[in-house]
């Protein structure tokens, strides 16, 4: 039995020896995971041309610059189709990454406000988006627009702020119709055919595949970001309609050849930064303020409810709807740091009339959106050194810094109408594809979207998704838009970029620009 013991007592040692192998600690590698070989299903992507606006273009934070259009979700595209016998995809890139334009060697002035236009892209400072040459003085725009265009022609012809019926429009791209008619970045695009359309560019070039890609997100957007205050309308239904069907038309008919494209449709603009970022109660009031604002706004209070009782007496309102008029447009101030800042709206019942001392101001409440740029005034003086002129307490904003709720009902009826068009032009022609960037961006507004373990949402600086400017996407977010496409081409051109793993990858594209690209 001792013997027994002992021999027992040798195996265990033995194997626990065996053990202690450092090879015996290495887990098995995983098995490897075989994609299947990638096929373009019924598509030809030889001739890939990209016809939009600034998505297309690859515009972000606020500038259009060699870095940003390299991550355009077209070249992103380009790239998975170039596995899958794509040709060569060229862009109209610009001279440079400081993403502003100039004319003849100097900066574009606007004639009227003084205000530079083209200027250079914006950077994170620290705190939030400031100007690229506020942190790099050296950073001037050596693009030229007038006298250093590069020749054609280009598979991408995205060209920013462009709306539907611009895309049809000759002469859009002509130097002789600038600034009246013409876009300068248009005008980049047309070489030796300056009356050319766009739509003309990529027709000439016989594609066999195309994106057509936020057609109709300029033809609310003008409207938006100038606050609804009518000088840049929306698009009428039948204009877009017209420009929409006449581009399907002609960039699907290409002879015997079976040309297929995919159509995206228009995000609620509404729910991007640029209009959700400032909120409507920033005012911060201390007790002395607080008082002396509103024995200023006392006499108004009083007009307001002299005005109403006088309506109420010669029976042209009721008492109901009188005193929810006068609650509406009452204006108090508290000692705290989320007072409501004071607008102008013109939908309030027009009391001119009555006393020349009354206007249609209110304060704001949560359902009135302000643009970006409303943070820049909100707080400061209308009259330098003078405290009773400070914007959003004594001095009403404008209309061009808010979004009422009535101009958003505007923006939101059209983007439906819009949408539903697309759909139908998309659903009655088997070689087009639909991309539903509204439902995207719906998601990444509310819960998020989560890309390859990024999570991307849509506030400003932070969210991954939105650029420095509120609007446009940065290079992850245009990647993500990419692949949405790859998705849709899939379901319905039976390729397969998905599954055999020919899509972008979250990790080989940034959310920001450094400023000191050269």
């Amino acid at each position: 039995m001792k013997n027994i013991k002992y021999a027992l007592l040798a195996a265990v040692l033995v194997g626990f020896t065996a053990c202690k192998n450092e090879d015996d600690f290495i887990d098995a590698p995983e098995p490897e995971v075989i994609l299947p070989t990638l096929t373009a299903g019924s598509a030809d992507f030889s001739n890939y041309v990209a016809i939009g606006a600034s998505f297309t273009a690859g515009y972000t934070d606020s500038g259009l610059f060699i870095a940003g259009q390299e991550d355009s979700f077209p070249n992103t595209l380009a790239k998975q189709f170039a596995n899958a016998g794509g040709g060569t995809f060229t862009q109209p890139l610009m001279n440079d990454n400081y993403g502003g334009l100039i004319a003849g060697g100097s900066p574009i002035f606007h004639p009227l406000t003084g205000e530079r236009l083209f200027a250079e892209r914006l950077v994170f400072g620290g705190a939030g988006p400031v100007p690229l040459q506020s942190v790099n003085p050296a950073a001037m725009s050596t693009t030229d627009f007038v006298l250093n265009n590069p020749t054609g022609p280009f598979n991408n012809l995205g060209v920013p702020g462009a709306k539907s019926y611009h895309l049809l429009a000759p002469g859009f791209g002509s130097l002789s119709n600038f600034p009246a008619a013409a876009n300068p970045y248009a005008i980049r695009l047309t070489g030796l055919t300056p009356n050319a359309s766009i739509l003309d560019l990529a027709v000439d070039q016989a594609p066999t595949f195309f994106t057509l890609s936020e057609i109709g997100g300029n033809d609310v957007l003008g409207y938006a970001v100038s606050g609804g205050d009518g000088s840049d309308l929306i698009t009428p239904l039948p204009t877009f309609d017209g420009a929409l069907n006449a581009m399907v038309a002609m960039l699907t008919a290409n002879g015997t050849n079976s040309v297929k494209g995919v159509v995206g449709n228009v995000p609620n603009i509404t729910s991007l930064a640029h209009f959700t970022t400032v909120t409507y109660n920033v005012i911060p009031l201390d007790n002395p303020t607080t008082t002396a604002v509103n024995a200023a706004y006392a006499p108004y209070n009083a007009g307001i409810q002299g005005a109403f009782a006088y309506l109420v007496s010669v029976n042209a309102i009721s008492q109901e709807d009188a005193d929810a008029e006068i609650a509406k447009r009452t204006i108090t101030f508290r000692a705290a740091s989320d007072n409501s800042i004071v607008i102008m709206d013109e939908n309030l019942t027009d009391l001119t009339g009555l006393n020349s001392q009354l206007v249609s101001m209110r304060q704001a409440t949560a359902a009135d959106m302000f643009v970006l740029p409303s943070k820049n005034i909100i707080g400061t003086e209308a009259v330098a050194g003078n405290p009773l002129t400070v914007y959003g307490v004594a001095v009403p904003l404008e209309d061009k810094w808010v979004l009422l709720p009535e101009e958003q009902e505007e923006i939101a009826t059209a983007i439906t109408n819009y949408n539903n068009s697309i759909k139908t032009v998309t659903d009655a022609n088997p070689n087009l594809a639909l991309v539903d960037l509204n439902s995207i961006l719906a998601e990444a507004s509310t819960v998020g979207v989560t890309f390859d373990g990024y999570d991307l949402n849509t506030e400003l600086v932070f969210g991954g998704l939105v650029s420095l400017d509120g609007v446009h996407l940065t290079s992850r977010g245009y990647a993500l838009m990419a692949n949405a496409f790859l998705d849709a081409i899939d379901t319905d051109f039976g390729s397969n970029f998905r599954a055999s793993g020919n899509v972008a990858k979250a990790g080989d594209y940034g959310v920001n620009h450094s400023p000191l690209l050269p």
